[in-house]
């Protein structure tokens, strides 16, 4: 499933017409088509948000929202932790983990999942 935010509302994507063809969105695409059945299960959606300027595959888990982010130019992807409500420190979200474009979308898909399960993100 993919969905959009922008100017703060949050939209449903259905194929076709309404889904974004931008080189970051068939990134997300492919990296989501090989992510294990464990994510699929903890509803891992591609996510557009024009709000905070990044394309990338949300996972819903039970700390909360992690998003990997699809790299921008030359830079890494990044899995970033987004918070509902700012912490004490005023931040609303936290850097976990960067992974070079050297990868495979195969490779990232399988880092990721791995990063989940192992760090207790995922049931």
């Amino acid at each position: 499933m993919e969905i959009s935010i922008s100017g703060g509302i949050v939209r449903r994507v259905r194929g076709g017409q309404d889904a974004p063809m931008t080189g970051l969105a068939i990134q997300a695409r492919t990296i989501a088509g090989f992510l294990p059945l464990m994510c699929a299960r903890m509803g891992a959606k591609v996510v557009h948000n024009v709000d905070a300027n990044y394309t990338g595959i949300r996972f819903d888990t039970r700390v909360g929202p992690v998003v990997l982010e699809m790299p921008m130019g030359d830079q890494p992807y990044r899995l970033v932790q987004e918070f509902i409500e700012p912490d004490e420190k005023g931040r609303t979200e936290v850097e976990m983990r960067r992974f070079p474009q050297i990868y495979k979308p195969q490779g990232i898909a399988l880092m990721t999942s791995e990063f989940l399960r192992t760090r207790g993100f995922l049931k």
